[in-house]
């Protein structure tokens, strides 16, 4: 019996969770979506994946901040990578992530490399 309140208690302490991320714009429902495959057969899914986004990021991060030393600026792949990590960032439901993404994506386009 204590076992299922215990339970139960970090189920609503997880929903609080991400209630308020999902309020305050961090997260989106696709990252609920991710929850939802997770099951038996896979109980590490959604770890699996945003380990494999943060992997991502990471390398990503690494490619922009290089080619943002090189002048004069590439927009075009400057502009590829931000494709790449707002897609990445949709994929898990990292909504404030991806809007700075679409700012970026945007100014790249723009070829604004004040922006």
């Amino acid at each position: 019996m204590e076992r299922n309140q215990l339970h139960r208690q970090v189920a609503l302490m997880r929903k609080s969770l991400f209630d308020q991320w999902l309020l305050q714009g961090y997260l989106d429902d696709q990252f609920i979506q991710l929850e939802e495959l997770q099951d038996d057969a896979n109980p590490n899914f959604v770890e699996e994946v945003v380990t494999l986004f943060y992997k991502d990021s990471s390398r990503l991060l690494v490619n922009i901040d290089q080619a943002l030393e090189k002048k004069p600026l590439d927009f075009t792949k400057l502009d590829g990578y931000m494709h790449q990590f707002k897609g990445s960032s949709s994929s898990i439901g990292a909504k404030k992530v991806k809007a700075e993404c679409t700012q970026f994506h945007d100014y790249c386009r723009a070829g604004n490399a004040e922006g």
